[in-house]
């Protein structure tokens, strides 16, 4: 599991956003791979006009989803590794810059 990558996540204890199985982006640096958790941005079909705070992400031959969706920038968590299913997919290097610069700004580093 590497940073951009795109995995499915449940977390079986009713969080607020992963409380059923979904897509999730990876935005933890590599340089951490041994952690209990990582943190990742979960993803949605359902859109929404929310700007920044969501990425869109298109379905690919590197990307396993059903239907275009959105990156939820403002809903970044982490979750323990134990919770986290396999890689489904990894997002294009266009993707990552728009993902990078909106979580830059989201986050007050911009």
């Amino acid at each position: 599991m590497r940073r951009g990558d795109v995995v499915l996540v449940a977390d079986r204890g009713g969080g607020d956003y992963a409380g059923k199985p979904r897509p999730a982006v990876v935005i933890q640096s590599d340089l951490y791979d041994q952690t209990l958790s990582v943190v990742v941005c979960p993803v949605t079909s359902v859109p929404k006009d929310a700007g920044l705070l969501r990425v869109p992400l298109l379905p690919s031959d590197s990307l396993a989803l059903r239907a275009p969706s959105w990156v939820m920038v403002d809903k970044l968590t982490s979750i323990r590794r134990d919770r986290v299913g396999g890689v489904i997919g990894r997002i294009s290097d266009d993707e990552a810059v728009a993902l990078n610069r909106s979580l830059a700004v989201f986050l007050g580093f911009a």
